[in-house]
Protein backbone atom coordinates (compact mmCIF):
# COMPACT_ATOMS: atom_id res chain seq x y z
CA UNK A 1 0.00 0.00 0.00
CA UNK A 2 1.05 3.27 -1.08
CA UNK A 3 0.80 5.95 1.45
CA UNK A 4 0.60 9.88 -0.29
CA UNK A 5 0.85 12.15 2.63
CA UNK A 6 2.24 15.87 3.75
CA UNK A 7 4.72 15.28 6.74
CA UNK A 8 3.72 18.99 8.06
CA UNK A 9 0.06 18.27 7.48
CA UNK A 10 -1.79 17.38 11.03
CA UNK A 11 -4.21 15.22 9.43
CA UNK A 12 -1.84 13.14 7.49
CA UNK A 13 0.37 12.57 10.96
CA UNK A 14 -3.12 11.40 12.67
CA UNK A 15 -3.64 8.57 9.79
CA UNK A 16 -0.04 7.43 9.39
CA UNK A 17 -0.60 7.39 13.57
CA UNK A 18 -3.50 5.24 12.97
CA UNK A 19 -2.03 2.79 10.23
CA UNK A 20 0.85 2.42 12.72
CA UNK A 21 -1.22 1.63 15.20
CA UNK A 22 -3.40 -0.58 13.63
CA UNK A 23 -0.58 -2.46 12.05
CA UNK A 24 -1.26 -1.73 8.11
CA UNK A 25 2.37 -2.19 6.42
CA UNK A 26 3.12 0.83 3.83
CA UNK A 27 5.64 2.57 2.04
CA UNK A 28 5.56 6.56 2.59
CA UNK A 29 5.22 9.51 -0.35
CA UNK A 30 6.29 12.80 0.57
CA UNK A 31 3.87 14.68 -1.62
CA UNK A 32 5.71 17.48 -1.58
CA UNK A 33 9.34 16.14 -2.78
CA UNK A 34 7.10 13.73 -4.89
CA UNK A 35 4.52 14.76 -6.42
CA UNK A 36 2.34 12.26 -8.49
CA UNK A 37 1.90 12.60 -12.22
CA UNK A 38 -1.45 13.21 -14.16
CA UNK A 39 -1.26 9.34 -15.39
CA UNK A 40 -0.99 8.35 -11.71
CA UNK A 41 -3.74 11.09 -10.59
CA UNK A 42 -6.02 9.40 -13.22
CA UNK A 43 -5.48 6.14 -12.34
CA UNK A 44 -6.27 6.64 -8.46
CA UNK A 45 -9.29 9.15 -9.49
CA UNK A 46 -10.64 5.93 -11.48
CA UNK A 47 -9.48 3.34 -9.37
CA UNK A 48 -11.69 5.53 -6.43
CA UNK A 49 -14.92 5.79 -7.61
CA UNK A 50 -15.23 9.23 -6.65
CA UNK A 51 -15.94 12.72 -7.89
CA UNK A 52 -12.44 14.23 -9.13
CA UNK A 53 -13.27 17.12 -6.97
CA UNK A 54 -12.40 15.13 -4.40
CA UNK A 55 -8.83 15.47 -5.53
CA UNK A 56 -8.19 18.72 -4.98
CA UNK A 57 -7.28 20.24 -1.42
CA UNK A 58 -9.88 22.70 -1.66
CA UNK A 59 -8.86 24.16 1.74
CA UNK A 60 -5.50 24.88 0.63
CA UNK A 61 -3.83 28.13 0.24
CA UNK A 62 -2.91 27.57 -3.65
CA UNK A 63 -6.75 26.59 -4.30
CA UNK A 64 -7.87 29.79 -3.17
CA UNK A 65 -5.39 32.12 -4.73
CA UNK A 66 -5.77 30.47 -8.12
CA UNK A 67 -9.95 30.67 -7.02
CA UNK A 68 -10.37 27.05 -8.63
CA UNK A 69 -13.61 26.44 -7.02
CA UNK A 70 -14.84 28.99 -10.01
CA UNK A 71 -12.93 27.31 -12.78
CA UNK A 72 -12.58 23.66 -12.08
CA UNK A 73 -16.19 23.01 -13.64
CA UNK A 74 -14.91 24.97 -16.94
CA UNK A 75 -11.80 22.47 -16.78
CA UNK A 76 -11.69 19.36 -18.96
CA UNK A 77 -10.71 16.26 -16.68
CA UNK A 78 -7.37 16.21 -18.53
CA UNK A 79 -6.68 19.88 -17.37
CA UNK A 80 -7.62 18.93 -14.23
CA UNK A 81 -5.12 16.23 -13.89
CA UNK A 82 -2.14 18.38 -15.56
CA UNK A 83 -2.81 20.70 -12.85
CA UNK A 84 -2.86 18.40 -9.87
CA UNK A 85 0.10 17.18 -11.43
CA UNK A 86 1.59 20.60 -10.86
CA UNK A 87 1.96 20.97 -7.04
CA UNK A 88 1.48 18.66 -4.30
CA UNK A 89 0.05 21.03 -2.34
CA UNK A 90 -3.21 21.31 -4.64
CA UNK A 91 -3.50 17.86 -3.87
CA UNK A 92 -6.36 16.70 -1.20
CA UNK A 93 -4.55 14.46 1.50
CA UNK A 94 -3.62 11.98 2.63
CA UNK A 95 -4.37 9.23 -0.12
CA UNK A 96 -3.73 5.72 0.31
CA UNK A 97 -3.76 3.71 -2.50
CA UNK A 98 -4.00 0.00 -2.12
CA UNK A 99 -4.28 -2.50 -5.05
CA UNK A 100 -8.00 -2.33 -5.52
CA UNK A 101 -8.89 1.06 -3.69
CA UNK A 102 -7.90 4.99 -3.21
CA UNK A 103 -8.81 6.74 -0.28
CA UNK A 104 -8.66 9.87 -0.19
CA UNK A 105 -8.22 12.73 2.63
CA UNK A 106 -8.44 10.21 6.10
CA UNK A 107 -11.69 9.08 7.59
CA UNK A 108 -11.28 6.52 10.33
CA UNK A 109 -14.68 4.32 9.38
CA UNK A 110 -13.54 4.27 5.62
CA UNK A 111 -9.69 3.45 6.70
CA UNK A 112 -11.42 0.51 8.46
CA UNK A 113 -10.89 -1.88 5.61
CA UNK A 114 -7.26 -1.55 5.40
CA UNK A 115 -7.02 -3.31 8.32
CA UNK A 116 -8.47 -6.83 6.58
CA UNK A 117 -6.46 -6.19 3.36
Amino acid sequence: MLFVCYPKCSTCKKAEKWLKDQGVSFELRDIKENNPNAEELKAWHEKSGLPLKRFFNTSGMIYRQMELKDKLDTMSEDEQYDLLATDGMLVKRPLMITEDKVYVGFREKEWQELKMD
